[in-house]
């Protein structure tokens, strides 16, 4: 039987990752940023993470006394800091150098990608572990601890009030983004940057300033993407190369919400519950309709595609400037 109070919470989960992502990649692309290296920028948040909760359950197992508000602060700042020097390094090389864009993000994804399986392959062998993970069990219970009421209220519990708070704060940040981009001066500055940086440069708007603060507050934001899907959704467990093809469904999500954070709520949701709708489908005997189904999510993107391109509205189009280098010698 098919239970959606079982099923909603896993698409939750499985959601929240790229909510973050998408979240953080919309804030950056409405500068003109187009940022490929969102995966690699989620999974040096979420080894940054591991790694300062490491040592912390290290020095707690010594006898050091365990604070939870440490327990939460250490690898929730680690998972900031260590995004944001992505997103400095995305921003020193394609705003104050003007490097490729696309090859620089490419590039950061891989970068990531190998700093968090050496750093992640070296915790594993301090800790001397028989399995090729870690397992920050003491840290997690932090991450992942629900309401106390929640249990009392059937399905309505398990479906709104069954998560840490790190998935109700990815809610409170796409819907801060959303109104901060439409309704305030500086979400117009920011548009009129991605929109035109040479009328923007000219109405005295600090061009460069707006791409790097876009830029790194969104790649903290996704940041914080990685470090949920390791402390929450995986209970604490570490293990290299097991973030997936999360961040490029982060990226398919930007297009698929047409550049609005606030969609990418419900759009994450359903993306989630799209990634694990193939454990849920009956395939019999034939495995191999299993793979078919993985493939549902970057369908729908495709689809959702060539839906606004026939559309053609300007309202549903990315930032006019998009992935452009803005060299102001040519104004």
């Amino acid at each position: 039987m098919f239970d959606l109070a079982v099923f909603i919470p896993r698409a939750v989960g499985q959601g929240i990752p790229l909510l973050y992502g998408s979240t953080g990649e919309i804030i950056t692309q409405k500068s003109g940023n187009l940022n490929l290296g969102i995966p690699g920028v989620m999974y040096v948040g979420a080894i940054s993470g591991v790694i300062g909760s490491f040592f912390y359950e290290q020095a707690v197992s010594k006898g050091a006394p365990e604070s939870g508000f440490l327990m939460i602060a250490i690898p929730l700042l680690c998972s900031l800091i260590g995004s944001l020097l992505m997103g400095l390094l995305y921003c020193f090389l394609t705003v104050t150098l003007r490097a490729n864009q696309n090859v620089t993000g490419l590039a950061m994804t891989t970068f990531g990608v190998g700093f968090g399986n050496f750093f992640g392959g070296s915790l594993i062998k301090i800790a001397k572990s028989d399995v090729p993970s870690i397992a920050l069990s003491k840290t997690s219970l932090y991450f992942s601890k629900s309401l106390p009421f929640a249990d009392k209220l059937g399905w309505f519990g398990k479906i709104f009030l069954s998560y840490g708070f790190l998935a109700y704060l990815s809610i409170i940040i796409a819907i801060t983004a959303s109104i901060i981009i439409k309704k305030t001066r500086v979400g117009l500055h920011l548009r009129a940057v991605g929109e035109s940086p040479t009328t923007a440069d000219a109405a005295g708007i600090n061009v460069t300033k707006y791409k790097y603060f876009a830029t790194c507050i969104g790649c903290m934001i996704a940041g914080l993407g990685g470090l949920y899907y390791v402390m929450d959704y995986a209970c604490g467990v570490w293990s290299n190369d097991a973030f997936g093809d999360r961040g490029w469904l982060a990226i398919a999500l930007v297009i698929f919400t047409i550049w609005r954070p606030s969609v990418s709520i419900f759009a994450s949701i359903l993306f989630g519950g799209l990634y694990i709708l193939y454990l849920y489908l009956p395939v019999g005997s034939h495995m191999e309709n299993k793979e078919l189904y993985k493939m549902i999510p970057y369908v729908v993107t495709m689809i959702v595609l060539v839906i606004t391109s026939v559309r053609n509205k300007r309202e549903n189009q990315p930032p006019a400037s998009l992935g452009l280098s803005y060299f102001r010698e040519e104004r």
